[in-house]
């Protein structure tokens, strides 16, 4: 199962496997406190298309369409999850304020495709 979360929400033991999938290191957030597996940032969009996306919501379905196409280039970058997910529960952390409109929703739907 894959779940998405902020990742300034508290752990909880449903959570399972932990996974940070941002680029970038979430603001105000101290390496002891977040709890988690693993960083992997090069499953984020390239900075290039998060500096394009900018969180606006009016190109949200371009946004999943280019970061899809990058995940497709990358699939490295995700079979990690693709294993712990087989194993028990993994849980998605992005930073974005938008819990409608981030990386980690379309991530995510990728992702259950492949489990499929």
């Amino acid at each position: 199962m894959l779940q998405v979360k902020r990742v300034y929400e508290d752990p909880d033991a449903t959570d399972g496997t932990r996974y940070l999938i941002d680029r970038l290191w979430p603001r105000g957030m101290s390496r002891e406190r977040l709890v988690m597996e693993a960083w992997l940032k090069e499953v984020a969009p390239s900075a290039e298309l998060r500096h394009w996306f900018g969180h606006d919501a009016t190109k949200w379905e371009e946004f999943e369409r280019r970061y899809t196409a990058e995940l497709d280039d990358n699939p490295e970058s995700w079979k990690p999850i693709i294993e712990a997910s087989k194993r028990g529960t993994v849980t998605l952390l992005y930073a974005a304020h938008d819990e409608d409109h981030n990386n980690a929703l379309v991530l995510k739907t990728y992702l259950e495709r492949h489990l499929a």
